[in-house]
């Protein structure tokens, strides 16, 4: 995908001097008292900020933080903490700046953070007016915040196609490079993990990917359903059984092309869902009708892994039981364990999937995190994102 990138333009000398717009991701978590609880989100978006600043710019960023009411301020809709933690991190003040859209002032060298851009009437719904006004306020609009870059909005699009320039931040050119890597270009075998509850919400991810990878992987819910239309009993298991036929059409579509769904031989158990429930190992034709399929067996897990490991590149997207409970965390962690050993490239997105990785411990051996949920989802979806496709039409 062709997108001009900030890092390029600071190269070439063309950003000293230049009003640059910056919209970042910093939708963090916090406590009812309004800390932050984690600032990942924070500390990925200071390179950008940094660069920007090395070179020689007037530096404007801003981020929406919760779900506030248009035109309605609250004290807790508020980036004031985020503004303390950003100065903590770029080691110098970071004002807050509000009621900025009629303009902004700021000097080379000078950084400010924009209040919470949802604040602003028109923001959601991509108004042009509110979106040519925000242009006006800068030489050189950045997007750096791929995990909004699925909505079209007044400061992920509109400004966009109406600034002077419109770039590529580093962490949204990250991700554009990660998932060209991943799904256009990709090394074979490609493997795709895809679990969670419920595969209607991963349906049309599931019917996307039957037509490009060489295994796809199902786990959670999503994996009782693919059981189900395999002809396996699952007990109470949650389940959809009214998208059996979706299932089956999956696994058919994999088959013609020479691919598959591997379905559990193994399935671990229980007859509550609780941490502390009694795990059962059974095989999959086992399954009786009071037990609950919390994660996938040892021996399935052990297959899986072993396919992971002759991967070329991975996809993942949820973890394959209920690793929150120890008891029925073998199976995810028997994936995650092999994907970080496998010489593939590795993309990997959702928060239980960053949550799984976190609790193994390999965020080093992952090729690429992928920062947003509902953005990485759409991608998987096979969908173009508003936010590359106005930076690739502006690039053209």
């Amino acid at each position: 995908m062709n997108v001009l990138r900030f890092t390029d333009l600071c190269a070439q000398g063309k950003v000293s001097g230049q009003r640059v717009f910056i919209r970042a991701d910093l939708n963090v978590p916090q406590d009812d008292a309004g800390r932050i609880t984690e600032d990942t989100r924070i500390r990925a978006s200071v390179p950008c900020i940094q660069q920007a600043l090395d070179a020689g710019a007037a530096v404007m960023v801003t981020s929406h933080l919760g779900r506030p009411t248009e035109g309605q301020f609250k004290p807790e809709d508020s980036l004031a903490p985020v503004a303390a933690r950003l100065g903590e991190l770029l080691g110098r003040e970071v004002p807050l700046v509000s009621d900025w859209v009629d303009g902004v002032q700021v000097a080379p060298g000078q950084v400010v953070l924009l209040e919470n851009c949802r604040l602003n009437k028109g923001e959601k719904k991509n108004d042009e007016a509110l979106a040519r006004k925000l242009a006006a306020l800068t030489d050189i609009y950045v997007n750096d915040a791929f995990g909004t870059a699925h909505r079209a909005e007044a400061t992920t699009y509109g400004i966009a196609q109406f600034a002077k320039l419109a770039c590529a931040g580093p962490l949204l050119a990250a991700e554009i490079d990660a998932i060209t890597k991943a799904l256009a270009h990709p090394q074979r075998p490609l493997v795709a993990i895809v679990a969670g509850s419920k595969v209607s919400t991963k349906l049309t991810i599931l019917k996307s990917l039957a037509d490009k990878v060489d295994q796809l992987i199902v786990g959670g819910g999503i994996a009782n359903t693919f059981m189900l239309a395999a002809g396996l009993k699952i007990g109470k298991s949650l389940a959809e059984p009214d998208l059996l036929d979706q299932a089956k059409a999956v696994i058919e579509a994999m088959r013609a092309r020479g691919a598959a769904v591997p379905i559990p031989v193994d399935v671990v158990t229980a007859k509550t869902f609780a941490a502390d429930a009694a795990a059962t190992v059974k095989d999959a034709s086992d399954v009786a009708d009071d037990d609950l399929i919390l994660d996938i067996g040892p021996k399935t897990a052990d297959l899986l892994a072993a396919q992971l490991r002759e991967a070329g590149t991975v996809v993942w997207n949820g973890p394959v039981g209920v690793f929150e409970f120890d008891a029925f965390a073998n199976g995810t962690k028997t994936i995650a364990r092999a994907i970080a050993d496998s010489k593939a490239f590795s993309i990997a997105g959702g928060g239980d999937t960053l949550a799984a990785i976190a609790k193994y411990g390999i965020e080093d051996k992952i090729g690429y995190i992928s920062t947003g949920g509902g953005a990485f989802l759409e991608v998987l979806e096979g969908k173009t994102l508003p936010a590359f496709e106005i930076l690739a039409k502006r690039a053209g």
